[in-house]
């Protein structure tokens, strides 16, 4: 793994903490959050519950983090497959970024949704 990829999945970590969660002071990462229209159609309590799956998710493998990035994620809640996806974006959010590790140039969008909305 390169130093650029370390980097790239340590931002990635980053922003994964920040759903649902309070940000004291300036973010380190430029991350927006999606929920799905099926993720938003669950309880209060399931979202909340899912949101914090994602947050604490740490079950990498070479089948769901080929490249090292820590960009994609699959868990179970309640019998629902979950998937979340980190996707870069520019400052602009119209293109894709050039460089994701480099945060002047990288906007992330973490989207959470139901598999079955892939």
């Amino acid at each position: 793994m390169t130093d650029k990829t370390k980097l790239i999945a340590q931002q990635n970590d980053q922003c994964r903490q920040m759903v649902q969660m309070p940000v004291f002071g300036e973010p380190v990462v430029s991350c927006k959050i999606m929920l799905t229209e099926g993720i938003s159609s669950l309880s209060p309590e399931d979202q909340i519950l899912v949101c914090a799956k994602v947050r604490q998710f740490d079950d990498f493998s070479e089948h769901n983090n080929p490249y090292g990035e820590r960009d994609f994620g699959a868990l179970d809640h309640k019998g629902n497959k979950i998937f979340w996806k980190i996707d870069y974006y520019d400052p602009s959010l119209k293109w894709g970024s050039d460089d994701p590790s480099d945060l002047s140039k990288t906007v992330r969008v973490l989207t959470i949704m139901l598999a079955s909305e892939y």
